[in-house]
């Protein structure tokens, strides 16, 4: 009887691992895609003239 027990905690315990492992890995790619999207923003309003800069449009 205690083998059934523990056949399926190995099975349990295998698939929390699993999942844990997905999920984590979830997380990781969402903070690098995260960060990415961050630093172009950067990039990008570093790149815009500023108001004292800006080229004269008469």
């Amino acid at each position: 009887m205690s083998d059934k027990n523990d056949k399926s905690d190995k099975s349990w315990s295998g698939k929390a691992a699993l999942a844990g492992a997905a999920i984590g890995s979830a997380a990781i790619a969402a903070a690098l895609l995260y960060a990415s999207r961050r630093k172009e923003r950067a990039e990008a309003a570093a790149k815009k003239p500023k108001p004292d800069e800006a080229p004269e449009t008469d």
